[in-house]
């Protein structure tokens, strides 16, 4: 991906196609698409995919960038973000700053119980073994997500993940299928180097954590900045997993 430049105002967004899953034509979508920028994706993912419109946010290090190509196409999308309670309170400030600055949609959904009340519970399960973990990430994140997206009548999902972040992540496309919806990633191909040029190029902040260390950022339990001798997996989790869930079709992580 080269050649970033400034989100440009777009004419305005017209729905072809009624909610459907031609499962036969995603490879020759996705042939298409592979060949286009961000923005040509989620114009075209805006035309031709079935509405409504949401964009899923973590509010980490690089979500600046998705939340302003977005909202320059559709001001009004919902963003949606699942709030665990154990987020950063740099995360809490960071997402204070980007709805007051982009005007965002935003559209909070957390699990039916507290964060204090599933300790109680529960007592600490992200640092338990895998089981337990996939038990958090499902009842923080998957569940929350779910309803957030059936609740706001979601047909298409859009979401920042990108195919250098995860072993997993390599092998997304596009535009797939989850979980009953389309789900589009317009930045699926774009390095760390193209995230800093878009950001450079609209004047976007990385997440407050980014001075300190930090390449991704989730809950305060389970998040460690990068140091000497890591790899990028090893900072999420303590090294159990990176993925929670929330972009695969299992049940937790």
């Amino acid at each position: 991906m080269t050649n970033i430049i400034k989100a440009s105002t777009v004419p305005v967004i017209n729905n072809k196609f009624p909610a459907s899953l031609p499962e036969p034509w995603l490879k020759q979508w996705n042939e298409l698409l592979e060949k286009q920028t961000a923005t040509q994706r989620v114009e075209w993912a805006m035309e031709n995919l079935p509405s409504q419109f949401v964009l899923s946010s973590s509010f980490g290090i690089q979500s600046a960038v998705m939340l302003h190509m977005l909202t320059k196409i559709d001001a009004n999308i919902p963003v949606l973000i699942t709030d665990t309670g154990y987020l950063f309170p740099e995360t809490y400030q960071f997402i204070e700053q980007l709805t007051d600055r982009l005007n965002l949609n935003l559209k909070v959904f957390s699990a039916k119980e507290s964060a204090a009340w599933q300790q109680a519970k529960y007592g600490e399960e992200w640092a338990t073994d895998e089981t337990s973990l996939k038990a958090y990430n499902r009842r923080n994140k998957v569940e929350p997500l779910e309803r957030g997206l059936s609740e706001l009548q979601a047909g298409t999902w859009f979401s920042g993940v990108r195919r250098q972040q995860s072993t997993h992540r390599e092998s997304l496309s596009v535009v797939s299928i989850l979980r009953g919806r389309f789900k589009v990633h317009p930045i699926i191909d774009w390095s760390n180097k193209d995230v800093h040029q878009y950001l450079t190029a609209n004047n976007l902040p990385y997440h407050p954590l980014w001075e300190e260390g930090y390449v991704s950022v989730g809950d305060v339990h389970s998040t460690r900045p990068l140091t000497a001798g890591m790899d990028e997996s090893d900072t999420r989790f303590s090294g159990m997993q990176r993925e929670c869930g929330l972009h695969t079709d299992g049940d937790g992580i």
